[in-house]
């Protein structure tokens, strides 16, 4: 019987299947894009390495476990960084989970967080459902800041602003608040989901904290969900302890594709201008509209702050139809819509629509008295036919004569 030499044995196939390939060699040069790194365990040469590395990983971004980012979201993390002028960012699964997150890292029971009144819907809800119950006051401000101060608190800690507001894009003097807020000693959080970092930089107008749904422009194609927290370095640890601690991560492929929105984000946004200001102008002529919202309009009341704060505007747009019109004619020119999608999201390459319920959505403005609100989403389609669209719906659902008696029954003719 010969004696083999167990450090010269083949191992065997399965053995071989488990450890081949984990490190490629190649020469030439490299990706244009990050590869998608997928990661759940990750190994460490020894134990000493293992150690300094889960040590060192509290106050570095370490590539340790996968629930703490893969290279590929380290890369979508320093993009956003750079993009929001921020110390760091981190990435939650949504943009909500986003917003949530920023809530929970800073706010504690006994705090009060003062919210605009123009805050994204969600996160109206969000406060009422959750920090109501914990022990977390909240109370909402005008969407323009002017009664800001006046509803301050000695125990408010945040300030939470949505500029340009959702719906229909309130302006508010981001400056002058968080100036009022850090007075007060409170952090000023804001969601930038419109201005994603090209049109409207929070931070560089004194926020402490900018949130965006990178499911909107910077993914840009209507393909993934995601959110961005960015801060300045002296609110970062508050966010990455709790986002530790929560488990918070995404996906590499949904970092990926978010990279590779990015890459054409300014060329998009520039598109998605010049389409919805096209139609803005055209919406301006027709009978049955009452009021365009878009802060790029002279009209609007925050155009002012608009042209001093933002680089541009957008593919977003409201239009308030008169007052009384029906639901069902609202509902009829929203189905008679062929090339606009009915859908709540936005950001991405496809015109979108849907109505507005400003009387669920604003709490201290009152809508009660005012005409019901259509939103678009200008996408990278033809103008021109996205405004033979909007006529034959406005033709079909008789907006025209509606206009007619309604004015008429409110004069009593």
């Amino acid at each position: 019987m010969t004696n083999k030499d167990p450090q010269a044995s083949t191992p065997g196939l399965r053995t071989r299947l488990s450890h081949m390939g984990t490190s490629p060699a190649y020469v030439g040069g490299s990706a244009v894009n990050p590869p998608i790194v997928r990661a759940s365990t990750v190994v460490f040469e020894s134990s000493a390495q293992q150690r300094e590395m889960r040590a060192r990983r509290g106050q570095e971004r370490i590539f340790s476990y996968g629930a703490r980012g893969t290279p590929t979201s380290f890369a979508l993390e320093d993009a956003v960084s750079e993009l929001e002028g921020a110390y760091r960012t981190r990435l939650l699964p949504t943009g909500l989970a986003a917003a949530g997150m920023v809530l929970l890292s800073y706010l504690k029971p006994g705090d009060h967080v003062l919210i605009t009144d123009s805050a994204y819907q969600p996160v109206r809800h969000l406060v009422q459902q959750f920090l109501q119950p914990y022990g977390i006051e909240y109370s909402f401000f005008a969407a323009d800041g002017n009664d800001a101060q006046a509803k301050m608190r000695p125990n408010t800690r945040m300030l939470y602003a949505e500029c340009p507001g959702s719906l229909v894009y309130e302006m508010c003097d981001l400056p002058a608040l968080a100036a009022m807020a850090h007075a007060h000693g409170a952090l000023v959080a804001v969601d930038n989901t419109w201005g994603s970092g090209v049109q409207y930089r929070p931070l560089a107008l004194g926020a402490d904290i900018s949130i965006m749904a990178a499911t909107k422009y910077l993914s840009g194609h209507s393909d993934v969900m995601m959110g961005t927290v960015a801060t300045t370095q002296a609110a970062w640890k508050p966010l990455a302890d709790h986002c530790d601690a929560f488990g918070m991560t995404v996906s590499p492929d949904d970092a990926w594709l978010v990279l590779r929105g990015l890459r054409t984000l300014s060329a998009r946004l520039r598109m998605h201008e010049e389409h919805a200001l096209a139609v803005i102008h055209w919406l301006e002529q027709q009978p049955a509209v009452q009021t365009v919202f878009c802060p790029a309009l002279p009209s609007h009341q925050g155009y002012a702050l608009w042209q001093r704060d933002c680089a541009g505007t957008n593919g977003l747009l409201s239009f308030e139809l008169p007052p009384g019109t029906p639901t069902s004619v609202v509902d009829s020119f929203i189905d008679g819509l062929k090339l606009f999608g009915l859908g709540a999201s936005w950001g991405g390459y496809e015109s979108l629509v849907t109505s507005a319920q400003m009387t669920q959505a604003r709490s201290v403005t009152d809508w009660s008295q005012r005409g019901p609100v259509v939103r678009l989403h200008i996408g990278l389609e033809d103008p021109r036919d996205l405004m033979a669209d909007l006529e034959q719906a406005f033709d079909g659902a008789g907006l025209g004569k509606a206009l007619t008696s309604i004015h008429a029954s409110s004069v009593g003719v």
